[in-house]
């Protein structure tokens, strides 16, 4: 039995192919959790902006994710990949994963200190912090200021704190 060997190119299409697939099957379970979402909660739930913004950052943030993920693995199973690619690729993939234990510990300890939701991104320059308050008292600032710098390597102006009053 003669086995054909799968050209370059076809390796790439094929893993463009999955991607695109992976893609599709992301927004298509997004759209059917959220419908469900909204249609096992209360009305006072589902129409409250705050609410709303706060699970549609989350989601956005969540398949914005899941598709670097899936490039990255990408690279990481693909044969056509130089060491040098996959040793970037693994890195990559583990700062990824330590930013998103770390924005979830900030986000639960910040939670902890009496805010109904909070949502923390983290880059290579800032911390960004939105919190469901039309305004925020200097203590509140201090509260969720004191939580970033115990918790990460960044300066006091590199934390950005937003308040969010969606209408």
């Amino acid at each position: 039995m003669k086995v054909k060997k799968i050209s370059a190119n076809a390796k790439k299409v094929i893993v463009l192919c999955t991607m695109v697939a992976l893609l599709v099957v992301t927004g298509a379970l997004n759209f059917v959790l959220n419908s469900k979402l909204t249609t096992d909660k209360p009305d006072s739930v589902v129409n409250n902006p705050v609410d709303t913004f706060f699970s549609s950052y989350r989601t956005d943030r969540e398949t914005a994710r899941a598709e670097e993920f899936a490039y990255l693995d990408a690279i990481l199973a693909s044969s056509d990949s130089s060491e040098d690619m996959i040793a970037s690729a693994g890195e990559k993939k583990m700062e990824l994963l330590a930013a998103i234990e770390k924005e979830l510990v900030i986000e639960g300890l910040i939670k902890a200190q009496g805010f109904n939701d909070a949502v923390v991104t983290m880059s290579t320059n800032n911390v960004n912090v939105v919190v469901p308050n039309a305004e925020l008292t200097d203590d509140q600032i201090s509260q969720i200021l004191a939580v970033i710098l115990s918790e990460t390597d960044y300066s006091a102006k590199q934390v950005f704190v937003v308040p969010c009053s969606v209408d």
